[in-house]
């Protein structure tokens, strides 16, 4: 799996990717009339350093660092010729400690060992078969999963991986459909498929996650999409995006509905959550606002690490307590209008307000029961506020024998009270990647 560069109005407007996926479909599907390759590869040497630094925890100041380097390869076949076509993809990945000191590490980049350290070493692999019918396609097994309801990360080492059933359907131009059903479940820092998902309070363990949706490409400057999705005995869910373009302007909005389900194992959810934003670019400058709201008195929740498609959900904070307000303020710059291609910049600031956990069922995930004080502790209390700067320098090689070799360096601060319930840090990110590819 190769990472992908993001380019400034494609990220701009939170989940604005579901324009940039409806746009690929179409035009995969367009390619898929074409001779495919027999094989296509890559290789991502992925190096990564990050060091965080807890900010006046317990009155210390905790600190974790971890240095890393990552192979990441992967195979996917074409298709066998006929009527009903049938291919196969496959993936590997190792990893290899550089430098994670006994009580530093917990970054996420390494697997845990049994003293609290992390290993000298990890690996994992695994593969899905998939069959095509005209413009469908069918996949079965270990895969990387990306829709707003359901989408496994990959923002460290290891990409998250899900195993399950996958379909996609291209057979209408400008329109793909998409379901999936999913029971087992691969962290960044694992070399097993039998962990499980954890979000903010609910969990995969004992349940299975399925989903369906679809994308329009409605006309070149208006496009959609609409999800709905079900984490067994958890909740139902459903999403809602648009996306109008016209010339350097974008707006964009999402819209989630969570509901409790079944067993209801994480307790009573309600919750509605939106965000809406909009984004100005102007020759090398990129401006964007955005606003969040979430409606209900449990965080808005969510399993996969990139399974939130609002836009103040960033770096490190998601802003998506239960009744909690947050802006966002974003600014990019492309160096390549003063002669230096691939150099990029964004810094952007989020803050959030207006966080009330304390109505949260009693005995549910988000108030649970606290043995030691004898009494319901919500995960969030009242008052809750807290904001969030991103920075980050970036630079990828535009041509050349180093071509798509790519450096970042970001830097993320996040300070709050104690009602909101995340922690206060810095964090640093130092990644190196240098993506190979080829086909046979």
């Amino acid at each position: 799996m190769v990472a992908t560069v993001p380019r400034f109005p494609a990220v701009c407007l939170g989940l604005s990717t579901t324009l940039a996926l409806a746009t690929a479909h179409c035009a995969s599907a367009a390619a898929a009339t074409s001779p495919q390759p027999l094989l296509e590869w890559s290789l991502l040497n992925r190096n990564y350093l990050i060091d965080n630094d807890y900010r006046g925890a317990d009155g210390n100041r905790p600190y974790r660092r971890e240095w890393a380097h990552g192979l990441l390869a992967e195979v996917q076949s074409g298709f066998t010729p006929g009527l009903l076509g049938l291919g196969a993809d496959v993936h590997g990945f190792a990893g290899y400690k550089l430098d994670s000191q006994h009580g530093h590490a917990g970054t996420g980049l390494l697997a845990a060992d049994s003293d609290g350290g992390s290993v000298d070493s990890y690996g994992s692999s695994g593969g899905a078969v998939k069959l095509r019918l005209r413009q469908t396609v069918v996949k079965y097994g270990e895969m990387t999963v990306a829709t707003p309801v359901f989408a496994t990360a990959d923002k460290r080492l290891q990409p998250e991986y899900a195993t399950g059933f996958w379909l996609q359907s291209d057979e209408l131009t400008g329109l793909s459909l998409q379901a999936g059903h999913f029971t087992a479940f691969k962290n960044q820092d694992s070399s097993t498929s039998h962990g499980e998902f954890s979000g903010y309070g609910a969990s995969t363990a004992g349940s299975a996650i399925s989903l369906a949706g679809a994308r329009w490409a409605v006309s070149d400057q208006l496009h959609s999409a609409l999800f709905v999705s079900q984490l067994d005995d958890n909740w139902r869910q459903s999403y809602l995006n648009l996306n109008w373009q016209q010339q350097n302007l974008r707006v964009g909005g999402n819209l989630y509905h969570s509901r409790d389900q079944g067993e209801r194992r994480a307790g009573a959810i309600d919750t509605l959550a939106y965000s809406v934003a909009a984004s100005y670019q102007r020759a090398s400058q990129g401006f964007m606002l955005a606003y969040q709201k979430i409606n209900g008195d449990t965080p808005f929740d969510f399993v996969g690490g990139d399974a939130i498609a609002l836009a103040n959900s960033i770096k490190y904070a998601d802003f998506n307590g239960a009744h909690e307000r947050s802006v966002q303020a974003r600014y990019d710059f492309d160096f390549a209008a003063l002669g230096v291609p691939g150099l990029s910049l964004m810094a952007r600031y989020v803050k959030g307000w207006g966080i009330d956990g304390t109505h949260a069922e009693a005995g549910g995930a988000y108030n649970p029961f606290d043995s030691a004080s004898g009494d319901y502790q919500p995960q969030q209390g009242q008052g809750g506020k807290h904001w969030e700067r991103d920075l980050q320098v970036r630079y990828q090689v535009p041509a050349g024998p180093f071509k798509d070799l790519s450096l970042s360096l970001a830097e993320v601060g996040h300070r709050g009270n104690a009602a909101q319930g995340g922690a206060n840090i810095e964090r640093l990110y130092l990644l190196l990647q240098y993506p190979l590819r080829g086909s046979l």
